[in-house]
């Protein structure tokens, strides 16, 4: 494992010095992990296609730019971007309901209740709200895990190679989130269900 990573590490410095053939090498080497990971996601083949390319359009950029620092964590690295992209396709597809008023995602966008009134939305316009704040009070990597957890209903393999940490400290994260979101809600005494 430690030699991929060096192996990796070296191959994009070869890149980045100007040797073509570096790269082709990384994405011969990560192809079918990146293409499995896409597909997984969007469930068709040409659109698999399309955001691994772009995928490595970005890489490419990034890493002729001179920005690429991920410390030898080139695939987690690359899992991210094609990631971002998918979530990207699925926005301006409109496959995915995303009904945000901030960046993150809420459930209450895709429940519905088949006779809404005005009260009810209401409420449920104030516990999104009330959520979204206390989810804000966790810390920065609790947060990102507990939003690729329950929001992207990502698996904590994914978000193991998507936040380059273990499985473990990703499976912690989240329970330290689940702990500190239920002692924010005692302090503050919320009530979530009657």
């Amino acid at each position: 494992m430690g030699n991929d990573l060096l192996n990796d590490a070296l191959l994009v410095k070869l890149y980045i010095e100007g040797e073509k053939s570096a790269l082709a090498k990384l994405i011969n080497k990560h192809q079918s992990k990146i293409y499995g990971f896409i597909y997984s996601k969007v469930l068709d083949r040409d659109v698999t296609e399309d955001i691994f390319q772009d995928t490595f359009i970005k890489v490419i950029k990034t890493l002729k730019s001179g920005a690429y620092n991920e410390e030898g964590k080139f695939l987690p690295w690359v899992m991210r971007i094609s990631h971002n992209l998918i979530v990207d396709h699925f926005r301006r597809s409109k496959k995915v309901s995303f009904q945000r008023e901030t960046e993150e995602f809420s459930i209450f966008s895709v429940i519905t209740d088949s006779a809404p009134n005005v009260e009810s939305k209401i409420i449920t316009d104030q516990i999104v709200n009330d959520l979204k704040k206390l989810i804000d009070e966790l810390p920065q990597d609790q947060k990102e895990v507990l939003h690729m957890r329950v929001y992207e209903d990502l698996s904590f393999k994914e978000i193991s190679e998507l936040t380059g940490v273990s499985i473990n400290t990703a499976l912690g994260r989240m329970r330290y989130a689940l702990m500190n979101l239920r002692k924010i809600i005692d302090k503050n005494n919320i009530i979530l269900n009657e």
